[in-house]
């Protein structure tokens, strides 16, 4: 079985697929402190948990925007699967074209989520990422990695404006009844969710303008996944699909493509 591992600044995602088909899939928090052998028992109590083993395990494909954390899985992989773990960089051939300016600063999860979302949605997209950051990630028709945006997540906004303002406290990250809020805390809450919404929806907007070949912007798929995702899809009604699964499949897919055994 392929053991799928994508490590962001916020959550580890963890996928075991049996050929195409995702058997399990986890999430645990990131935690730079953790040790290669807190990880290995993290993960063997939820193999375990499903009635795996490391044993089951054949083949390890990784993406991480943690750099000391990479390490830490590559010595699991190697002391507790006994496999070499495939790393995602910009320097492997997945059949994507990276047309940025400079490919090395492109994060392996953005790699893959890319990938993903060229596979199996096809055509021009916009993909957002509804995590620490709320990033964008424009996909052309032929699969090339065109750009995107990177913009404060709703946690980011959320801490600076409580940090920054001696009135102001933290919140439930939730709608208010209005978008006149009556009180300061649905005065945050506007602010935030419709405010990030209304940010959002602006830059699919100008990023759709911008992507080559588009003469009708319903040719475009707006694809969303991310933590945060449900708290703030139900306001961008552009949204036309969540796919919490992008950076695994991507992650699956580019295994697949570099024919490793």
């Amino acid at each position: 079985m392929l053991l799928a591992i994508d490590v962001s600044n916020t959550n580890i995602k963890l996928g075991i697929y049996l050929g195409d088909v995702m058997k399990q899939h986890w999430v645990i928090s990131t935690v730079q402190q953790r040790t290669t052998d807190e990880y290995a028992m993290l993960l063997n109590n939820l193999l375990r948990h499903v009635g795996y083993s490391f044993t089951d395990i054949n083949a390890i494909v990784l993406a991480s925007v943690v750099p000391p954390l990479t390490p830490v899985f590559q010595e699991l992989a190697q002391r507790y699967c006994q496999q070499e773990a495939c790393i995602i960089t910009p320097d492997l051939d997945l059949g994507i074209t990276l047309r940025i300016d400079n490919p090395q600063e492109l994060g392996a999860d953005r790699i893959v989520t890319a990938l993903a979302v060229h596979h199996l949605y096809r055509g021009p997209s916009i993909v957002i990422a509804f995590s620490t950051a709320t990033t964008f990630d424009v996909v052309g028709g032929d699969g090339s990695f065109l750009g995107g945006a990177i913009a404060p997540g709703l946690m980011i906004s959320a801490e600076a404006l409580s940090s920054a303002a001696a009135k102001l406290f933290r919140i439930e990250l939730r709608p208010p009844r209005h978008a006149i809020g009556k009180n300061t805390i649905e005065n945050m809450q506007s602010g935030i969710i419709y405010g990030h919404a209304g940010l959002v929806q602006g830059l699919i907007k100008r990023l759709r303008a911008e992507i080559p070949d588009v003469t009708d912007e319903s040719q475009v798929n707006i694809i969303a996944h991310g933590g945060l995702v449900h708290s703030i899809a139900p306001f961008i009604p552009e949204i036309q699909h969540i796919n919490q699964f992008l950076p695994l499949e991507g992650l699956r897919i580019a295994y697949t493509l570099l024919n490793l055994p």
